[in-house]
């Protein structure tokens, strides 16, 4: 990620094609925001984004269960997807809970949510903590080369930094900017993928765009498919303006498809449905 200027996220905004997703997306998120059934019944449309959320998260960790599974399902033990999907239910969960130390301590709450997704699997040692040099890191889905320890380290000290100084950015280029950089980092030992999932969450809901959590990002990104989710990242990580742009439109389709999920949603629960 280039930080050539005094704020790089909003260098970033103005990439071509960004402003149009970006524009995309608010409006998007305003329609279903002034949905007649958010008025009424928000929380009901909240804690159904929130399942299928981290339904579409899982999946695309390698856990592609059925709705009716995940929302039936008590026992999230065993077998090493049934600890996927529970890891992404938990995450969701917690997501909402970080939004002032993020703002203060990104790394905080980055350790925070991979102890919350490791929920024992991992040895004590290596949970809530980037990887030190030598130690293997699971996340099939990427095969992006591996950065080291130390690189590691400063380029989530660089994001850090510039989450607590603040960007004109708009909230779409920052949550996709901090995707990318986890997934391209991959800091801890396991559950990359669904931490930096549930990041973007957080900047979603934390930066005023999405502040009841009803637009999930995960599930237009499961519904765009993993080979189409892998290959925009690769061209995230490429750096290049063309690369990073369609990144960060992939992650605003995936916006606008959680919102077409949300507004079924209150469809359904205005006919009584749901």
């Amino acid at each position: 990620m280039s930080t050539t200027a005094s704020d790089p996220l909003a260098t970033l905004g103005a990439l071509p094609g960004v402003p149009d997703a970006v524009d995309s997306v608010r409006k998007a998120v305003d329609r279903v925001y002034g949905h007649r059934v958010m008025r009424r019944r928000s929380n009901e449309v909240t804690a159904e984004a929130a399942l299928r959320g981290s339904r579409g998260s899982a999946a695309l960790a390698g856990a592609d269960w059925n709705l009716e599974e995940v929302r039936r399902r008590t026992d999230f033990s065993g077998e090493d997807e049934a600890r996927t999907v529970g890891a992404a239910l938990r995450l969701t969960a917690e997501a909402g809970q970080l939004l002032s130390i993020w703002r203060q301590s990104p790394l905080r709450v980055l350790a925070r949510l991979h102890l919350v997704a490791a929920g024992g699997a991992a040895p004590d040692d290596a949970v809530g903590r980037p990887r030190l040099a030598g130690e293997p890191v699971d996340e099939p889905l990427i095969e992006a080369p591996l950065p080291g320890a130390d690189e590691v380290a400063g380029r989530l000290e660089g994001l850090s930094q510039l989450i607590i100084s603040g960007s004109a950015a708009p909230a779409l280029v920052t949550a996709a900017v901090v995707h990318g950089e986890l997934l391209a980092l991959r800091p801890f030992g396991s559950r990359n993928g669904l931490v930096a999932r549930t990041a973007e969450r957080v900047v979603l809901i934390g930066s005023g765009l999405d502040p009841k959590s009803i637009c999930p990002a995960e599930v237009g990104h499961a519904e765009q498919g993993r080979a189409a989710y892998v290959a925009a990242f690769e061209g995230y990580t490429t750096g290049t303006p063309e690369g990073v742009a369609a990144w960060i439109a992939h992650c605003g389709r995936s916006v606008e498809l959680g919102v077409r999920e949300s507004t079924a949603v209150c469809e359904a629960l205005q006919r009584g449905a749901a």
